[in-house]
This record gives C-alpha cells, sequence and structure tokens, in this order.
C-alpha cells in the first residue's frame, strides 16, 4: 500500500512529502491509521547522520498515536477503531533473556521504528511521519487517554517512557529528593512523572526564565545550574538524579549534589561524547553513574497507564507536516514548549 510520508533523500537535505509503502498487515499484525507523530530530538541526529549508519530515504517518527484501522486474523488485543501507540520499538528476536523478561528495548535484535532492518521495501524501517503504519502486535500499545488529549500523549512514547523506566528501575517515590537536569522535551516528562510519583523534585536549568515553568511542571525547587551558590546549597542532598541534557556538559558538578550511594542516570543522548567525569566525584561517595534506554513493552504499557490515572501528558506544539523543517530549527534553538507534535492529517 502506497501512503505519503515526509522524510530525506540525505543528511543534507530536508524533509520533504514523498511516496513509501507499508505492507499489507499479516495474520499477527496491527494496521495503524496515525493520527499524530511526536518530534523527538533523535529524529534530527538520525535524519542528520549525526548518528552513523542512517538509511535513505529516511522517514523519522518513533512517538506515534492513531486509531486500528485493520488487524491480522490472529490478532486478538485489538480491533478496528481502538485508540493505540507505537514507539520506538517495531520487532525484537522474542526469544532471549531480555524479550522474555519484557526488555525488547536490550534485545541485541532490537529493531528501531525507523532506520531498522526489516524485509518489507525499502529494506530498513519508515517511521511515524507518514498517514499509516503496519506493527506486529506485540509492540502496538493501548491508549486509554481521553480522544481530545490523543496529540498529547503521542510524546510519552518516548519521551514519557525514557523518563518514566529509570525512575522506576531506581525505585523513585516518596521521602525521595529527585534532581531533573535540563526541562526540555525529555525534562518536562521527568518533573511531571517524578513529582507524580510522590519524589520531592528539584529542577536544574541554564536558564533563569525557566523556573516559573518548572515549578508549574511539578517541580519544588529550581536551580540554575550555572549559578555556584545555587548548587552549593544542594551539595550531598539528591537521591537521584535524572539528566536529560542532549548536549555534552561537565557531569562533575552534578555528582558532588548525590548523596552517599546516589545514582546520575543519563538518557539524554548527544551528538558528541560528554567530557570524562572526574573519578573522586564518584569513588568518595560510593556514587553510580548510569544510562538506561527507552523501556520495553510492558513498562511502556505500565507507563501509559500510569500517566492516564495521574492525568499526565505532555507539554505540546502542533504543527502542520510541512513545517517539520522549521521546528528542527527551532528545536535546536530550544525554542519549543516542550514538544512538537505533528498533526499527520495534515501530510
Amino acid at each position: 500500500m502506497t501512503v505519503k510520508a515526509y522524510g530525506a533523500h540525505a543528511g543534507d537535505q530536508p524533509l520533504e512529502a514523498l511516496h513509501i509503502e507499508r505492507r499489507t498487515p499479516g495474520a499477527q499484525d496491527v494496521q495503524i491509521r496515525i493520527a499524530y507523530c511526536g518530534v523527538c530530538h533523535s529524529d534530527i541526529h538520525q535524519v542528520r547522520s549525526e548518528w552513523a549508519g542512517t538509511l535513505y530515504p529516511c522517514v523519522p517518527g518513533h512517538e506515534i498515536v492513531g486509531e486500528v484501522a485493520a488487524v491480522g486474523a490472529d490478532v486478538t488485543e485489538f480491533k478496528p477503531g481502538d485508540l493505540v501507540g507505537v514507539g520506538c520499538i517495531v520487532d525484537s528476536c522474542q526469544h532471549c533473556v531480555d524479550c522474555g523478561m519484557g526488555l525488547e528495548n536490550y534485545c541485541n535484535h532490537m529493531v528501531g521504528t525507523y532506520n531498522g532492518p526489516t524485509a518489507d521495501a525499502p529494506g530498513h524501517t519508515l517511521g511515524g511521519y507518514s498517514q499509516s503504519i503496519v506493527v506486529h502486535q506485540r509492540y502496538v500499545l493501548r491508549v486509554s487517554h481521553p480522544p481530545e488529549q490523543l496529540a498529547a500523549v503521542a510524546p510519552l512514547l518516548c519521551a514519557g517512557i525514557t523518563t518514566y523506566s529509570p525512575l522506576r528501575h531506581w525505585r523513585v517515590g516518596p521521602g525521595h529528593k529527585v534532581g531533573v537536569v535540563g526541562i526540555g522535551g525529555l525534562g518536562h516528562m521527568g518533573i511531571k512523572l517524578a513529582h507524580a510519583m510522590g519524589a520531592h523534585v528539584v529542577a536544574f536549568t541554564t536558564s533563569e526564565s525557566k523556573r516559573d515553568a518548572a515549578r508549574a511542571l511539578g517541580a519544588a525547587e529550581v536551580v540554575v545550574s550555572r549559578n555556584a551558590d545555587e548548587m552549593a546549597a544542594h551539595a550531598q542532598s539528591l537521591d537521584f538524579i535524572l539528566n536529560t541534557v542532549a548536549a555534552p556538559h561537565d557531569l562533575d558538578p552534578f555528582f558532588h549534589l548525590l548523596k552517599r550511594d546516589g545514582t546520575m542516570t543519563l538518557v539524554g543522548a548527544p551528538s558528541t561524547p560528554h567530557p570524562s567525569p572526574g573519578v573522586f566525584g564518584l569513588i568518595m561517595k560510593r556514587r553510580s553513574l548510569a544510562g538506561s534506554l527507552i523501556g520495553g513493552i510492558p513498562e511502556t504499557q505500565e507507563m501509559l497507564d500510569f500517566c492516564a490515572e495521574h492525568g499526565i501528558v505532555a507539554d505540546i506544539e502542533l504543527i502542520k507536516a510541512e513545517e517539520i523543517n522549521d521546528a528542527y530549527e527551532r528545536m535546536l534553538r530550544g525554542d519549543v514548549a516542550y514538544r512538537f507534535v505533528i498533526d499527520n492529517a495534515t501530510i
């Protein structure tokens, strides 16, 4: 089936309207009519070849929500008309230890929603900047938010699970003091989720202008990280730090904010490495530096249900597909509060 999409033919070319092919649904497949697709910073890295291995044409998009249009004969969990989502994963080996534990995100053969290997033309997956997508039922998520919130649900499929998973893994909850570094697409979700989990949230930003916005998201305190006195006031006070910044920066000042046995987890993915942290900030208080990658399918469903229960969605700006190149430039300037979402009806 031929559908309309937006993508690029090379890393130095803008995204443009194009036509792509989607497979006919097989017995285990769900065909989804895409209503909205969030715009992730990873989309820029991939489509512009800032990360190695981009395959062209590249159609980005892994924050997908829409309506089931058709299902295969063996699909039992979904039916036409259901509201569903697709995140960063559309396939995995399905038999390794990680897949068996519902941690498909760590499967060595995980297939991304775009730029991953597939038997479908053109030989690699094509993402959500398109009218529709066909996905194996295992990787489809149920959306229980009200339909009128659907556009703002889209970023939960990446920004939401990327921040939810480490907060859950490190058991953030009541009695914990948690730092969230960066108040962008990921950070604003981290603040909302940590607050909903009962933690005392301290937001860290380089922008004085974001103080009120961070408090509105659920932060109890806001620190401008360029202010040495404000940083010093929080020395050895945090149980956990979620670092969402997608640009290289000095990690050392944040280690000194952690208590003994505290952990800083990185979820931002810069195109070039962070400066190497000093070892003494780690060993003197048995602190840990960790990383986390999205989440498995069961945990992503858990996150969606948690967000529906607590009334959590992303703060978004809805754009037309033809505005995507301008949106990319605005993202690079930090000119978005907090996530662009494409209205796929405009493709």
